[in-house]
C-alpha cells in the first residue's frame, strides 16, 4: 500500500487518565440518554481520575457523529461547561467518521505542542440508539402521491454512495481480495468475544469504566442537566454485549449476504457510550506532579480506495512506522478497531501481524463500536494494557467509511 498520507508527531504531549462508560447494547439500559450527557459524565471522571481542576483545561474537543437530540450543535460546549471548564475556554467538534475519537487526541496534541493550551479535555460520546429516522427532502411540503422519504439514519449511513456499496460489503470484497474464509472470520470473532469476557473477569476492564447513575449535572445560572435512568435500574456499571460465543454457534448465523463472510455475529455490535481523557504537555504534568499514562508519540491519517475502506489501518499503520523509524515486530500490543471481522482479518494479513499481540481484552465484535467514542476508548484500553503488559510501544487504529485508515502511536513511560 503506498505510504502518502497526513502525519503529525509530538514531542512532549501525555495523557494523563481517561475512562469510559460502560457499553451498553441498542436499545438497552443508556438508549434513552443524550450523548450530550454521557460525554459530561465521561468528561467529569476523567477530570477526577487525572486530578486536574477544570480550570486548568484550555480547549475542549468533542466528537459525535449521529445526532441524539436536537441539541446536538452544542454538545461540545456544553460538555466543557457542564464539566466545570471555565466559560473563556473554547470548545470544538471534531468529525471523522469511525477515525473520530483518534482524531480528537491529534487535534489536542497539535494544539499543546502549539501553544495553545497546556491540558486539552477530550470526549468521544456516542448514541447508536438515538440515531434519528429523519428526512431531508420535506422542508418545501409534501406532495401528493410522492414517497414519504423519512428513513433510517443509521442503516442509511452505512451506505457509500460514491461506491455504491455499505460497510459490510467492502468487508465482503477484502474477504475476497485476501482469501479470507467464513470460517476464519468465525474463528476471530469467537476469540474476540472469550477475551473480552476474560478482561472481565479479571477486573481489567472495569479499571477504565466510571458507572452510570441517575445524577443531576448542575452549572449556575444556567439549566440543570443530567441522567435518570429507567425504571428499577440504579446503575449501569458493566459491558453488557460480550458473551462466550463458540465458533461453531456462530456459524449457524445467516451471512448478511448471500455466500458472504460477514454475519450479525462476527461484526462490530451496536452499543451506546462515552469515553473521555486528559491530554496535557509534559511540562504542565511535571509542574502539578502528574504520572501520565502514556505519551502519545505521533499520528498518521491515509486514504484508501472506498469499496475496500477497511483496510485504511494498513498503510496508515505503515506511515506511522516509516515516519518514526519504528520496525512492527517493535511495537508490542495493537488495538485495531474490529469494524468486521474479515476486515480486521484483512488488515492483520497486509501487514504480517502477529495477532497474539491485536485486541488482547477483546475489541468491537465482542465490546461494540461507538463511532465517536470507539478511538478514545481503544486508546484508553491500550495505554493501560501497555503498562500491564510493560512494553514500550502501542498503536491503535481503526478503517473509516469512505476511504481512510487512522492510526495513533503511544509510548509507555514506565518502558522507555
Amino acid at each position: 500500500m503506498a505510504s502518502k498520507g497526513f502525519f503529525s508527531s509530538f514531542n512532549d504531549v501525555w495523557m494523563l487518565a481517561g475512562v469510559r462508560t460502560p457499553m451498553v447494547d441498542y436499545c438497552g439500559a443508556l438508549g434513552h440518554i443524550s450523548p450530550t450527557d454521557l460525554g459530561i459524565k465521561a468528561a467529569r471522571e476523567a477530570l477526577a481520575r487525572a486530578g486536574v481542576p477544570a480550570e486548568h483545561i484550555g480547549a475542549v474537543i468533542a466528537g459525535n457523529m449521529a445526532p441524539g437530540d436536537f441539541d446536538q450543535f452544542f454538545l461540545p460546549r456544553h460538555i466543557g461547561l457542564y464539566a466545570g471548564v471555565p466559560v473563556e475556554v473554547p470548545a470544538l467538534m471534531a468529525q471523522r467518521i469511525c477515525g473520530t475519537g483518534f482524531e480528537l487526541f491529534r487535534q489536542a496534541g497539535e494544539q499543546i505542542q502549539g501553544g495553545a493550551c497546556e491540558a486539552a479535555l477530550v470526549v468521544g460520546t456516542e448514541s447508536m440508539t438515538r440515531n434519528p429516522i429523519a428526512a431531508f427532502d420535506h422542508r418545501t411540503g409534501f406532495k401528493l402521491g410522492a414517497p414519504v422519504g423519512f428513513k433510517d439514519y443509521m442503516w442509511e449511513a452505512l451506505k457509500d454512495p460514491a461506491a455504491g456499496i455499505n460497510m459490510i460489503q467492502t468487508a465482503e470484497n477484502l474477504a475476497v481480495k485476501y482469501g479470507i474464509s467464513r470460517e476464519e472470520v468465525d474463528a476471530f470473532a469467537s476469540s474476540s468475544f472469550a477475551k473480552a469476557v476474560a478482561a472481565q473477569q479479571s477486573g481489567f476492564h472495569a479499571g477504565e469504566i466510571v458507572p452510570v447513575i441517575s445524577e443531576k449535572f448542575e452549572l449556575e445560572g444556567y439549566t440543570t442537566r443530567g441522567i435518570r435512568l429507567q425504571g428499577k435500574i440504579t446503575e449501569v456499571a458493566h459491558d453488557t454485549h460480550a458473551r462466550i460465543s463458540p465458533a461453531e454457534v456462530l456459524a449457524k448465523l445467516r451471512p448478511v449476504y448471500e455466500g458472504g463472510v460477514q454475519t450479525g455475529g462476527n461484526s462490530a455490535a451496536l452499543v451506546d457510550a462515552a469515553a473521555a481523557a486528559i491530554v496535557s504537555s509534559g511540562a504542565y504534568a511535571k509542574a502539578q506532579g502528574k504520572k501520565p499514562l502514556a505519551r502519545i508519540v505521533a499520528a498518521a491519517v491515509v486514504g484508501v480506495p472506498p469499496e475496500i475502506m477497511g483496510i485504511g489501518p494498513a498503510p496508515a499503520i505503515q506511515l506511522l512506522l516509516q515516519r518514526t523509524g519504528l520496525t512492527l515486530d517493535q511495537i508490542g500490543r495493537f488495538e485495531i478497531n474490529e469494524a468486521q471481522g474479515a476486515q480486521t482479518l484483512d488488515v492483520g494479513r497486509e501487514l504480517g501481524l502477529d495477532l497474539s499481540k491485536l485486541n488482547v481484552n477483546g475489541g468491537a465484535i465482542a465490546l461494540g463500536h461507538p463511532l465517536a467514542t470507539t478511538g478514545v476508548r481503544l486508546t484508553i484500553t491500550l495505554a493501560r494494557e501497555m503498562q500491564r503488559a510493560g512494553v514500550r510501544w502501542g498503536i491503535a487504529s481503526a478503517c473509516i467509511g469512505g476511504g481512510q485508515g487512522i492510526a495513533l502511536l503511544l509510548e509507555n513511560p514506565e518502558a522507555a
